[in-house]
């Protein structure tokens, strides 16, 4: 009698933990702040890198650390809510698996790309503005989205990248040629596998003195949008809102066009090929 007594009051026991996590966790998971507080009482904000991507991302050969704007902004993100910046190293086709992962937080400049963001809630404010821009060797004649929709052109592009989309759907004709990184897209040009790369404009800039090309913004021109990506998951909410007040911050001071200024100035970069009335 004793033990049936003692086995139907662990039954009910069980019975009302589960009834009491069955009301908890939707709770918790609707919390909007959840995913803040969960990085906060971390203390680390993982934080993609990607080799080869100068001006935005710049690795140290000596010493490993790494700087670049975009390493800024997540340096004052992290700042803000007094956790360390924990840098991954990766590529921008991996985004979204480092994402799934949990490899990684956050991502800053990113482009609105519908197949990442199965996985990923992008912030609506854009940090800022540029054209996608096409670098070439020196002489290639073909400067619009309809003379570069052409089977006769090579056109490089990164793999998973919004490029890829870009040129996908604007130059379906050409031969796009996916590589895995920026670099290796200059070693297609250099080896005259390809003939042009398609780009954000301060990283076509910046690539134009390795392939010995030139920088052109293929008519019409079209916006990038960057913005930040983070992962899709209950609990976000007030972590997409806190970004977007930063966002909000950064264009209307002009802070995040400041910063930008400065890193191209330090970079050597001349961004005189854009159109004149461009503003990041």
């Amino acid at each position: 009698m004793a033990f049936r007594k003692f086995k139907t009051w662990i039954c009910a026991f069980a019975a009302l933990f589960m009834t009491v996590g069955a009301f908890t966790q939707p709770a918790q998971a609707d919390d909007p702040s959840l995913v803040l507080n969960n990085i906060r009482s971390s203390g680390v904000l993982k934080f993609p890198v990607i080799i080869g991507e100068e001006p935005s991302y710049i690795k140290d050969p000596g010493t490993g650390e790494w700087s670049g704007f975009y390493v800024e902004w997540g340096q004052e993100i992290a700042a803000i809510l007094g956790v360390e910046l924990e840098f991954v190293e990766t590529t921008w086709g991996n985004l979204a698996a480092d994402f799934q992962a949990r490899k990684v937080d956050i991502a800053i400049g990113l482009n609105p790309n519908p197949q990442r963001g199965l996985v990923v809630d992008y912030t609506s404010i854009p940090l800022f503005y540029g054209p996608w821009t096409v670098v070439s060797k020196a002489g290639f004649d073909k400067k619009s989205w309809a003379e570069l929709n052409d089977p006769s052109v090579r056109l490089a592009v990164q793999k998973g990248s919004t490029m890829q989309v870009v040129a996908e759907a604007l130059t379906p004709k050409a031969e796009i040629i996916v590589v895995g990184t920026r670099s290796l897209g200059v070693l297609e040009i250099n080896s005259n596998r390809a003939d042009a790369m398609l780009l954000a404009s301060f990283d076509a800039v910046q690539v134009a003195p390795e392939i010995n090309g030139e920088v052109f913004v293929p008519s019409p021109a079209l916006v990038n949008t960057a913005v930040i990506g983070v992962r899709r998951e209950a609990g976000n909410a007030g972590w997409l809102n806190w970004l977007e007040n930063w966002t909000s911050q950064q264009r209307s001071l002009g802070l995040a066009q400041g910063k930008l200024a400065k890193s191209f100035e330090e970079a050597g970069l001349d961004l005189s090929v854009l159109p004149g009335d461009f503003s990041f």
